[in-house]
């Protein structure tokens, strides 16, 4: 409105300078014309100074005129060419739709909307957000899929906003978990998070048949005014597949546009579905017009209360499902039929809110150029891959948001004081407690840093054996040892837990690999957590941490990517927990650790097949040529001829592949990139009266690979290899603290990496 008082403005100033400043220069040029002609003058002389400034200003009226006349020429050329708002026809349901909304059609801006009612002189300012005020957005979302795309949305929505955000998801416990953890580990200032727990508001809508993919839960919004707080009073609604491309605050105003007994924001449906002429005999809910699509709603809770709105919905639905017998779009054909009821409720919004990418919608005419847009909605099954010519640039848009580095997103916002998170604040005040001049500062501030964290990030489904002897492999891996993972699944047929250190352009690389990889998408029992990169070093014992406390069995495998169990292991594994009272005893299962140089090697099937490979020279035993330390107390001479287990004594620089209970410790988190990163974690197992045990039957075998970046530097760096030692010295005076007297031989021992 503000914009069309100003247009006016323009058009009454410009059409006053047509008449006025043509006027005017002709009789300037008039009076000119009967001047007595002088000599060229001096231009020293101030007669021709005089008449130099006259002809200067006579220009510039010139100018002046000709710009007049230029922009009077753009005016009416963008009045001409405004185009109308569209009439409705003569139906019933046209009528209805034009009664009670202002902005038809397919949204017309607010300009058009203007220009249509009149000439109204009315310029009322558009009303605006306060600076700090805070949006709140509610969102559905269930399952393992559904949390991974709503990451892309808060990302959209993260990206323009600047104002607090409160996110409210009503979730499964799968999809809380998920949101929890990241958002605890994402750590976005001014962002708070809520949940509700859908299970519970199951008994509310389960009553409704709903043919609809998204299931149940596609029922749930129909409750928010019972979920959400009593005295929230208005929440902007959105589907897990939109993608915002403006600031959400622009949608928050709307609110000050409701009139009267409106507390509904939507955008008309864009597809033809509830004018029910998409294929023979197809018998939609009925809706007032085209109907309204529900992927973004504005709520005016305290309205809607006050209107009984759970009784209005119930009501509703129990009279249509008599004849209807289910909905075929979920809580939008509730919607729908109430609207169609009581249309004074809806306050129909521009369809920019919510362009609808699905096929068969005239979504194309939303907006003139793309630039226009605010919501992409991909509200298909077909997601990236419907019908529109512009959908190269929307899913361009969309991959942004999709891979764009969430750390990024970070930010303060400016002026606005956020509330206090302790943990940020003890986080700030740990790391300005470190010395930056400290050679290791850079060692030191990794085992700080809060990584975000997207557990879960594809399905997984597994239930652990009831016999209490489950046992999950537990790894850690980049994006270089991918080609890893189809190996490990098909020698290791129990559960998995791994931890993939990746970037977000990186994650997206890896859900490709994985939806592509026949061996995985056959298993559901992998469960893969992304810790998002941050930070020069890998956070090798963090990535084991993350894994381990994702485990749901009794035991764990503490193994590494590149080390391929030998086949069978799994059950082996499972079958030594009975043997060996695992439940009543504090052990450690050593699994011995070997090696080839081969890329291409015929895996041994048994030991003896092992041994063989092992006298001619195709094996060895794991870092013989560069670590003995590392694995010499296994006793390989031992192993060769032992039909039972036998226990070992933890030397200095010992670190086996173990299996230990789920309870055991974490890796210290000092130590990064590589070295002593498992002999520190070995070392506080035996701190702990963990026994050591080797199998022998059991064998691993590590696969070659180009050497880490991490190796490379701590071969290469002087500085690297000092701080690692440093770091090391001060670990082991932290064990003799905690540890007292038992702990004082790790302090005597000679450990040189």
């Amino acid at each position: 409105m503000l914009g069309m008082c100003r247009g006016r403005r323009k058009f009454v100033a410009a059409s006053l300078a047509l008449i006025f400043i043509p006027a005017l220069t002709w009789l300037y040029l008039s009076s000119a014309n009967f001047t007595v002609k002088l000599l060229p003058l001096s231009p020293l002389d101030p007669q021709s100074s005089l008449l130099i400034r006259a002809a200067a200003e006579h220009q510039d009226v010139d100018l002046q005129l000709r710009d007049v006349e230029e922009r009077n020429l753009a005016l009416r050329r963008e009045i001409s060419l405004a185009p109308r708002v569209p009439t409705h026809s003569n139906s019933r349901q046209g009528k209805q739709l034009h009664t009670h909304s202002t902005e038809e059609g397919t949204g017309d801006s607010e300009a058009k909307k203007g220009a249509a009612s009149g000439n109204s002189s009315d310029c009322v300012p558009q009303p605006v957000v306060n600076k700090c005020e805070t949006i709140h957005i509610a969102i559905v979302c269930a399952g393992y899929n559904a949390s991974r795309d709503v990451v892309t949305l808060v990302k959209s929505v993260l990206f323009h906003r600047r104002n607090p955000l409160h996110f409210h998801f009503i979730t499964d416990s799968i999809a809380r978990k998920i949101l929890a953890d990241l958002f605890h580990t994402w750590m976005v200032p001014a962002v708070h998070v809520n949940f509700y727990d859908a299970d519970e508001l199951k008994s509310e809508v389960s009553w409704i048949p709903n043919k609809h993919y998204s299931g149940i839960y596609g029922l749930m919004k129909l409750v928010l005014t019972k979920t959400l707080p009593s005295d929230l009073q208005k929440v902007i609604v959105l589907d897990t597949d939109i993608t915002f491309a403006t600031d959400i605050a622009e949608l928050w105003v709307v609110f000050h546009k409701f009139k009267g007994q409106q507390v509904l924001g939507l955008v008309e449906n864009q597809s033809d579905w509830y004018l029910g002429n998409l294929w023979k005999n197809h018998r939609p809910w009925p809706a007032l017009g085209r109907g309204f699509n529900t992927g973004v709603i504005l709520l005016l809770l305290d309205r809607l209360r006050k209107l009984k709105w759970e009784q209005m919905w119930r009501l509703t639905a129990e009279r249509e499902l008599m004849s209807m017998l289910s909905t075929s779009l979920a809580d939008q054909d509730i919607f729908n039929a109430v609207i169609k009821q009581n249309p004074f409720l809806v306050h129909q919004l521009p369809c920019f809110w919510n362009v609808q990418l699905s096929d068969h919608t005239r979504s194309e005419k939303c907006y003139k150029d793309v630039s226009d847009l605010k919501v992409i909605h991909w509200n298909s099954p077909k997601k990236l891959r419907v019908k529109n010519k512009h959908v190269e640039f929307f899913r361009n848009l969309y991959l942004t948001f999709l891979e764009y580095d969430g750390n990024l997103l970070r930010r303060e916002l400016f002026g606005c004081p956020s509330e206090t998170d302790h943990n940020s604040e003890n986080l700030q005040k740990t790391l300005s407690e470190l010395d930056e001049d400290d050679p290791c500062y850079e060692f030191r501030r990794e085992r700080f840093t809060v990584h975000r964290t997207h557990v879960y990030f594809l399905h997984y489904e597994y239930e652990p054996a009831l016999d209490n002897t489950d046992v999950t492999l537990v790894a850690q891996l980049s994006m270089d040892r991918l080609q890893m993972l189809e190996a490990i699944c098909k020698h290791w047929e129990g559960p998995i837990s791994l931890a993939l250190y990746l970037s977000d352009a990186e994650a997206q690389q890896f859900l490709r690999y994985s939806q592509g990889s026949e061996v995985l998408m056959s298993r559901s029992n992998v469960g893969y957590h992304i810790v998002y990169k941050e930070g020069q070093f890998y956070p090798v014992n963090l990535l084991r941490n993350v894994a381990m406390g994702q485990v749901n069995t009794p035991y764990m495998f503490l193994s590494d990517i590149d080390f391929l169990p030998m086949y069978g292991l799994y059950e082996y594994l499972r079958k030594s927990v009975v043997q060996l009272d695992m439940g009543n005893t504090k052990k450690a299962l050593v699994v011995p650790a070997f090696e080839t140089l081969r890329y291409r090697l015929s895996f041994p099937k048994s030991k003896a097949e092992l041994l063989s490979q092992l006298d001619m020279g195709t094996l060895f035993t794991f870092r013989y040529h560069v670590w003995t330390k590392g694995h010499a107390p296994t006793d390989f001479a031992k192993w060769r001829t032992a039909t039972t287990p036998y226990r070992v004594q933890w030397e200095a620089d010992f670190e086996p592949y173990v299996m230990v209970r789920r309870e055991s410790p974490e890796y210290d988190r000092r130590f990064v990139g590589f070295g002593w990163n498992k002999v520190a974690h070995i070392m506080e197992l035996d701190a702990q009266e963990y026994e050591f045990v080797v199998l022998p039957n059991a064998y691993m075998i590590h696969m070659p690979h180009a050497p880490s970046f991490d190796i490379t530097k701590f071969r290469s760096n002087k500085q690297y290899r000092a701080c690692l030692k440093t770091l090391k010295e001060e670990f082991q005076q932290n064990m003799s603290r905690r540890y007292g007297f038992a702990a004082l031989k790790y302090m005597t021992v000679d450990n040189n990496s």
